[in-house]
């Protein structure tokens, strides 16, 4: 992949382009801290906040469907007005919604902050947009590699310390300490992050395209994240899964027509980009279900005869390895794209999920057996993520970076809900009996895991579906020179 910046806009000088790397994967490691913020909190919630469990849940899903809808549209922005500019536009919500959390006392406020939060998640697809615009040629692989993992190393790492602050300081202090951390990155991307040149200068923003990609989304991920409490056969999910049909047909048809379409749909059906989006899915849903099935085995009783009766901080201690190991293989993941393609990247990390998945399976008796498979399943995930951005943007103008990273982050966050859809109905029709309560048993975790080990075999299958690059002769449109192009992704 050619990562010199695009003729007329210089890079800054090599000695910042450290800074640069850090300020965004820090930014990038915040967004995930801020999703995974409440997981200590999950059971106190309906305490905390005077309110039932059901109307707590949603300073969850509030979050998940306020990413979705803003990470494309604040792609595209990127795009339009400057990368830069829009990072420090998605500061301010997470600044604001930290405050207006930790200053809550109950459900609604809390729902708006966490609403808030959610707005500025489009921090990671524009970080690593704008990698392909400053870095030096010799640090872009890795530095996507790094940049697109952030996520999963921030809720790899900000877990056991969302706990230990929990456990032992009021819950008010996660949320003062989050608005710390966002306002640190603010300053950091303000001082440290040069401003480059939009690149799709001169265009419209497609406010029409935003508003049914919204609609579309919220509509599918409220029947998908909800269905099980609502029931998958009720008026209410099944009506939302056919408004998001035909919502979203109507979205593409629009999109089609237009001169400036929010996401270029006849750029996203080309082929690499297609199949990089669809195992981007797979890839979520593989990297999520342990996230689910992992956690609850540290935390269930030892009387099952399957749980290993860890507390909240001791979990999340166990689990914190996984994290580490994403960060230091996610530089790696570069380096191996840089030497095979980031194809070969691609094909290797899910092979790497699918094998972490074994070794939970083998080792599911002991926290360090299942410490150990997280540690692969992650080292799995980095090489993955850092992959996909590579594949999307050898093959997108850049004109639409941001908004093609938007999109493949949409992709792999609707794995992750389906995941979770998914590998929720499996715990909770599988079940035992213990004390008078209703407990997941050792079947319905074993069966959880060997459909995330397939899911990710699906994954691998579908990344060695997609075509090498073809010769980039569209003029100064295209994305990566022909020779360049042929060394990394052959």
């Amino acid at each position: 992949m050619d990562a010199s910046p695009p003729a007329g806009r210089p890079a800054p000088p090599a000695s910042h382009a450290n800074g640069v790397i850090a300020t965004l994967a820090l930014a990038g490691i915040t967004a995930a801290i801020m999703q995974t913020l409440v997981t200590p909190l999950l059971a106190e919630l309906p305490r905390i906040l005077h309110t039932s469990a059901a109307n707590s849940a949603w300073v969850v899903t509030v979050t998940l469907l306020a990413g979705a809808v803003c990470v494309p549209v604040v792609g595209r922005l990127g795009d339009l007005v400057g990368k830069r500019r829009m990072l420090l536009v998605c500061s301010v919500p997470l600044v604001a919604g930290s405050v207006v959390c930790a200053l809550s006392s109950s459900v609604v406020p809390m729902i708006v902050g966490r609403g808030l939060q959610g707005m500025g998640m489009g921090v990671v697809p524009l970080g690593i947009a704008l990698l392909r615009d400053v870095v030096p040629q010799e640090k872009l692989s890795s530095s996507i590699a790094l940049v697109s993992a952030s996520m999963g190393i921030g809720g790899g790492l900000g877990l056991p310390i969302a706990a230990a602050i929990a456990e032992y300081a009021s819950w008010r202090v996660l949320f003062w300490g989050s608005a710390g951390l966002a306002l640190l990155v603010a300053v950091l991307i303000f001082v440290l992050i040069p401003d480059v040149p939009p690149g799709a200068k001169g265009q419209h923003f497609d406010a029409a395209g935003a508003v049914g990609l919204g609609v579309g989304l919220v509509c599918l991920l409220l029947a998908v994240s909800k269905g099980a409490d609502w029931g998958w056969s009720s008026a209410t999910t099944v009506g939302l899964f056919a408004a998001a049909v035909v919502v979203l047909l109507g979205w593409g048809v629009l999109e089609l027509r237009h001169r400036d379409p929010l996401v270029d749909l006849r750029t996203t059906a080309r082929p690499r980009v297609l199949l990089t989006n669809i195992a981007s899915i797979f890839v979520g849903f593989g990297m999520y279900a342990s996230m689910l099935v992992v956690p609850q085995l540290l935390q269930f009783p030892k009387e099952t005869g399957y749980g290993l009766g860890q507390s909240m901080l001791a979990a999340g201690l166990w689990l914190a390895p996984g994290g580490v190991m994403m960060m230091l293989v996610s530089p790696l993941g570069g380096k191996l794209t840089n030497a095979r393609g980031p194809k070969f990247t691609l094909i290797s990390g899910v092979l790497v999920i699918a094998a972490g998945y074994g070794v939970s399976l083998a080792l599911l008796g002991g926290p360090w057996g299942l410490m150990l498979a997280m540690m692969v399943i992650n080292s799995g995930v980095g090489l993955a993520y850092g992959s996909m951005p590579a594949l999307i943007m050898g093959s997108v103008p850049l004109s639409e970076t941001a908004a093609a990273n938007g999109f493949n982050t949409l992709m792999r966050s609707l794995g992750t809900s389906v995941g979770a859809a998914v590998i929720g109905v499996v715990l909770s029709q599988l079940t035992t009996t213990l004390g008078g309560y209703s407990l997941t048993s050792e079947a319905g975790f074993r069966t959880a895991l060997i459909i995330g080990g397939c899911i990710a075999l699906v994954a691998a299958a579908i990344a060695a579906a997609i075509p090498a690059a073809r010769t980039a002769a569209s003029g100064p449109a295209a994305a990566v020179p022909a020779p360049e192009q042929a060394k990394v992704d052959g």
